[in-house]
């Protein structure tokens, strides 16, 4: 059939122009060679995280990072802050770590929110807490800002946050929010193949992890900052990627971030309009819904169109794009649809004209 185009939540399409940036002859992992392209893209990663902190490049999904951070800055007690299946997963990790972990769990679909987040801490058992910012299980995207301002109220408490799904698709000030960790791979709205994580911690966050004895060695964080000072990685990287992501940052700076936001607010727009349209509800809870992929509720929850998703999947895939037919306990009965990363209201409009024709043959 050939190429079919990814519209799931992660991996996204990746250009040709990604492809061949990663196409460059290999250097040295511990020569000036990548020293200068690691300084390359350092400027260009703080302001798109908006922070003076050195960002970090870690050749791993990002898990491994989640789950470094976790063995990092975990001294006491971790909060997870829980409303889908990956959110869900951190508590999993924690306790696979061997940390003292409790749950803040709230429906799938559901956001969490500040005030129960500041209710559990009030009781002064916990020093530090995960946050996914976009939950893609449910399409659901939590007030990252409203939970931040929690950080004041407790100093002494870690704030590890996940933006996997939402880093590059709109803005994420990390020193403006003050939290510890901030992380995500780049397959999703970075749009370069799987592979590469980028994140970037507070000093409060170096000098805890300094404190933990048994931290580890690969998602070390003090070890990130010692090589990152010198431009470079704790161990080998993969060297394709970090060209590729090279790449990518030129095109964020010639595009104008702002515009690269207004984009994914115009095509995600496009796709729930169309949700909508057709008779559908979204899952999550209305003025919650993430802003890279659309979650479409076909029979999770009361009301709204219901369709065959196995079906509509199989027709959609006959015309050349993946979408997604649910994940975990609400698969088939929520469908997902990915506008992250290269989408433009032109290929979106493309996307949507399959699934119109897809449906009429349903």
């Amino acid at each position: 059939m050939g190429h079919v185009k990814l519209h799931i939540p992660g991996p996204v399409e990746v250009s040709p122009q990604t492809f061949a940036a990663m196409c460059q002859p290999m250097i040295g992992h511990r020569g000036q060679g990548f020293k200068d392209l690691y300084a390359r893209v350092q400027p260009q990663l703080q302001t798109l995280l908006g922070t003076r902190q050195l960002v970090y490049l870690s050749t791993s999904s990002a898990w491994g990072v989640m789950e470094g951070a976790v063995r990092n800055l975990v001294t006491r007690k971790v909060l997870n802050c829980m409303c889908g299946a990956f959110s869900d997963k951190w508590f999993d990790v924690s306790k696979r770590c061997g940390k003292q972990a409790e749950a803040l769990q709230v429906p799938w679909g559901s956001p969490i929110r500040a005030a129960d987040i500041d209710a559990r801490l009030a009781t002064g058992q916990f020093d530090a807490l995960t946050l996914i910012h976009n939950e893609t299980s449910c399409g659901v995207m939590s007030p990252l800002d409203e939970i931040a301002a929690l950080k004041s109220k407790y100093p002494d408490v870690t704030f590890i946050v996940d933006a996997v799904s939402s880093m590059t698709a709109l803005p994420i000030g990390f020193d403006a929010l003050g939290i510890d960790i901030l992380l995500a791979g780049t397959q999703k709205a970075f749009a370069l193949p799987p592979g590469l994580s980028v994140f970037t911690a507070s000093r409060a966050a170096l000098a805890k992890a300094a404190t933990v004895a048994d931290r580890g060695y690969y998602f070390d964080l003090v070890e990130f900052e010692k090589n990152a000072r010198d431009n470079m990685t704790p161990s080998t990287p993969s060297i394709p990627h970090i060209y590729a992501l090279a790449s990518k940052l030129d095109e964020f700076f010639a595009e104008g971030l702002e515009a690269r936001y207004a984009r994914h607010t115009a095509t995600n727009a496009l796709i729930r309009d169309w949700a909508t349209r057709h008779g559908f509800t979204l899952f999550p809870e209305p003025g919650f819904e993430s802003a890279t992929l659309v979650c479409v509720n076909n029979g999770a929850k009361p009301g709204g169109r219901v369709i065959d998703v196995a079906r509509f999947q199989k027709l959609v895939k006959e015309r050349g794009i993946l979408i997604d037919g649910g994940y975990g306990k609400i698969k088939g009965t929520t469908f997902r649809i990915s506008n992250m990363g290269d989408e433009t209201v032109e290929s979106i409009g493309a996307l949507i004209a399959v699934l119109d024709d897809a449906l009429a043959k349903l």
